[in-house]
């Protein structure tokens, strides 16, 4: 269940240098094998996804093992991204796992929606987030192989160059970076079902969402990967 005041979606990253100044060239070998995972898994993600929008549409609520599953699938996918050619933002190798993992340096948490609207679920993962996806579209461009081809790609590829150059990653580009991929996780989330909360036309860089990455994102209502972040069962301040 979220608290209130804060989003239902947070994405936090932490650039984790040093970096190698030429690890970033192989990364697309050594990820491969989680893209092989990940590629059974986003199946499996897809086809829960309709047994979730029947649930909902039915019942109003998302089978919580359904949801569980579903963000363990983002929460993986972030974490390849971070440390491939999504960000390139570590060069610690990413957990084969479904959990929330909170020592690695990329992190992502849903709060349990508990109620969902049944009306919306017709809608909002094609007309309503429609505006976003041609946004977005322009920022990520396609996929050729494992890298973008929209500005996102083209940011990541001056990083690596940066990098090999000087062995420093421009934190202006990992800024940018990251807040491209929280407004799509957030967009992924809602076209999900997972939240009724409409995704902000935002671009929030860094790598703290804008009200702060401290405790306090989320209070659970059930235990589960989704309840079990790192640092943020429970608020930090007034809610």
């Amino acid at each position: 269940m979220a608290v209130p005041g804060y989003p239902p979606v947070r994405v936090s990253a932490r650039l984790d240098e040093p970096l190698s100044r030429w690890l970033w060239l192989v990364k697309w070998l050594l990820a491969l094998p989680h893209w092989i995972v990940l590629a059974f898994l986003w199946t499996a993600f897809l086809v829960l996804s309709v047994v979730a929008f029947f649930a909902i549409l039915f019942t109003g609520r998302y089978p919580r093992q359904v949801f569980d599953f579903n963000l363990g699938v983002l929460r993986w996918s972030w974490r390849v991204s971070f440390y491939s050619y999504g960000v390139l933002g570590t060069d610690r190798y990413p957990p084969f796992s479904l959990g929330p993992e909170p020592d690695y340096p990329a992190r992502l948490d849903i709060a349990y929606p508990g109620e969902l609207s049944r009306g919306l679920v017709l809608v909002k993962w094609w007309l309503l987030a429609l505006p976003h996806y041609l946004v977005l579209g322009v920022f990520l461009g396609g996929v050729r192989g494992t890298w973008s081809t929209g500005l996102s790609g083209l940011l990541v590829l001056f990083a690596g160059i940066a990098l090999a150059a000087t062995s420093r990653y421009p934190s202006g580009i990992f800024d940018l970076e990251v807040g491209l991929h929280r407004w799509a996780l957030r967009v992924a989330a809602y076209a999900a079902l997972m939240t009724d909360a409409y995704p902000p036309f935002r671009l929030e860089q860094g790598g703290s969402e804008a009200d702060g990455d401290g405790p306090g994102a989320f209070e659970a209502d059930a235990p589960g990967p989704a309840a079990a972040g790192p640092d943020w069962t429970k608020p930090s301040g007034p809610v």
